[in-house]
């Protein structure tokens, strides 16, 4: 595919810092609803990767997380279990939760279950971990939020609170990420 120039772009030549994985700029001009370089923004000029798309991954992956980790807390506290067995549920669900949001969408590119579990595993392992790691922590941190009932607003104000500094903390983690390749950048050849 020729590169031609365009705003923000211009005097570069080759692009060496800009190869994609599985033909992926070919698959973008081909996406629907996207024109050449649409996705400008997935790559800053120095090999990294703007805040965009490193809020979009973290997104997504808190979707995932945010699935689980209310459902393990809901279930933790609903049935009166022990902080530490919430935690490890919350954390299990999360886990789950997230690498089956991205194995559904990598399936639909026509992956295999097994390399949709790969790239699912590669592209968030480390973003679920982070967000694992705040979350749960800021929920045992509260004073009385893991003992509060389901009917009381500590719980999910606190809940609330530690899935967005989750995702606060976890943005410039996956920015750092997909600037190297990594993490969610491994699913972009899929979509």
């Amino acid at each position: 595919m020729e590169h031609t120039e365009h705003p923000g772009h211009e005097g570069h030549q080759g692009h060496q810092h800009h190869e994609h994985r599985s033909g992926h700029q070919d698959q973008h001009v081909q996406h629907s609803g996207h024109s050449e370089h649409a996705h400008a923004g997935h790559h800053a000029h120095g090999g990294g990767s703007s805040w965009r798309t490193a809020a979009q991954a973290t997104l997504h992956c808190l979707t995932g997380c945010a699935i689980g980790e209310i459902l393990g807390q809901v279930i933790g506290v609903g049935f009166g279990l022990h902080n530490g067995a919430t935690v490890a549920l919350s954390i299990a669900l999360a886990f789950v939760f997230g690498y089956a949001l991205t194995a559904r969408g990598v399936l639909k590119a026509g992956l295999s279950v097994r390399e949709a579990a790969k790239v699912a595993l590669a592209a968030d392992t480390v973003s679920i971990l982070v967000m694992e790691l705040i979350d749960n922590g800021v929920m045992v941190a509260v004073p009385g939020a893991m003992n509060a009932g389901l009917g009381q607003l500590l719980f999910w104000v606190s809940l609330a609170a530690s899935l967005v500094l989750a995702f606060v903390v976890t943005v410039p983690v996956n920015r750092w990420l997909i600037g190297r390749g990594l993490g969610h950048a491994v699913v972009h050849a899929y979509h």
